[in-house]
């Protein structure tokens, strides 16, 4: 299943040349992913009720072109594999006739905050993130 998510580019989000800095691709891509759980029923506060943590471990991603402020932008995301512990989320960024302005391959893992180990997803992750 894809989730859309939109935003629009703030001036806090632009570098000294004047387009989006390249680690605000990944903020827009954590919000992304975030809003993506909470429309699962997984708040933040849900997760950390139940101990659990969704952790980044890698990020794999491809700048295609620059995006400028008050620009409209459309972040997609979409499960590539589900493991038993981990996800693999593919994530494109988007101005708003389609272009893509970076993509990217993100390996979320989900630990148990007591333990700090890796633990199984929740079914409800399972379900938002099932692969087509």
């Amino acid at each position: 299943m894809k989730h859309e998510f939109g935003l629009t580019v703030r001036s806090t989000d632009v570098d000294m040349i004047g387009h989006v800095n390249h680690a605000q691709y990944l903020v827009y891509m954590e919000w992304a992913r975030f809003e993506w759980l909470r429309d699962a029923g997984l708040t933040l506060e849900e997760l950390t009720q139940r101990n659990l943590l969704p952790v980044v471990v890698r990020v794999e991603i491809d700048y295609k072109k620059e995006l400028m402020m008050d620009e409209k932008v459309k972040v997609v995301s979409e499960a590539l594999r589900l493991g038993n512990k981990s996800a693999v989320i593919g994530q494109r960024v988007m101005d708003e006739e389609g272009n893509t302005a970076c993509e990217a391959e993100v390996t979320v893992v989900m630990i148990d905050a007591v333990s700090r180990r890796a633990t199984s997803l929740p079914e409800e992750f399972r379900e938002a993130f099932a692969t087509e």
